[in-house]
C-alpha cells in the first residue's frame, strides 16, 4: 500500500480492493472469451432470432460488440446490475459470494486467503492482458488471432519479433 490508505482509509481500501477483485474476475472471463472467439469457437444458433443473427455471424474482436442488437446490449447491461447489485454486492468486500472454489468450499482460512490473493493476482494479469489485446487490436486493425497467424508480434516492429 504505497499511498497508505490501509492505515488512514480501512473501509475505503478493503473497498477498492473487492472492486479489483471483481474487476479481476470479469477480465479473467474476458481473456478467456477473447481467446475462444478468436480462434472461431462460437455458439450454433441464434444471438437474435428477430434479426436473424447467428453467433457465428459477430465478428471477432472489439467490432463483435458492435454486431449486438441494442436490446441484446440492454439485457446484459441489466443482467450486470443485477448481478452487481443483488448477487455480488461490492459491499461484501471478502471475496467470497457463496459460490465456491469449482464447486468446493474452502474450510481453512488460511487456505482461503492464499485463494483469493492468486485469484487476485492473476485478476491484475488478466486486466493488464485484456488491455494489451484491445491496444495491440486498435494500434494494428488484426485481431489477436489475425496477428498470430501472421506472424506479428510486435505492433512497433517489422511485423514479427
Amino acid at each position: 500500500d504505497p499511498l497508505g490508505w490501509l492505515e488512514t482509509e480501512p473501509e475505503a481500501f478493503e473497498r477498492r480492493r473487492a472492486v479489483e477483485r471483481k474487476h479481476g474476475r470479469v477480465a479473467m472471463a474476458a481473456v478467456v472469451g477473447v481467446i475462444v472467439h478468436n480462434n472461431h469457437i462460437t455458439f450454433d444458433g441464434y444471438l437474435s432470432p428477430s434479426a436473424n443473427l447467428k453467433f457465428s455471424d459477430v465478428p471477432t474482436g472489439i467490432d463483435g460488440i458492435r454486431a449486438i442488437p441494442t436490446a441484446g446490449l440492454a439485457q446484459i447491461l441489466a443482467f450486470f446490475a443485477l448481478v452487481e447489485l443483488a448477487w455480488m454486492p461490492a459491499s461484501k468486500y471478502d471475496g467470497d459470494y457463496g459460490v465456491g472454489y469449482f464447486g468446493t468450499d474452502v474450510k481453512d482460512p488460511e487456505e482461503k486467503a492464499r485463494k483469493l490473493n492468486v485469484e487476485l493476482n492473476n485478476g491484475r494479469a488478466a486486466m493488464m492482458g485484456i488491455m494489451g489485446n484491445m491496444v495491440a487490436e486498435v494500434l494494428t486493425g488484426q485481431t489477436m488471432y489475425e496477428q498470430y497467424s501472421a506472424g506479428h508480434f510486435s505492433p512497433f516492429g517489422d511485423g514479427t519479433f
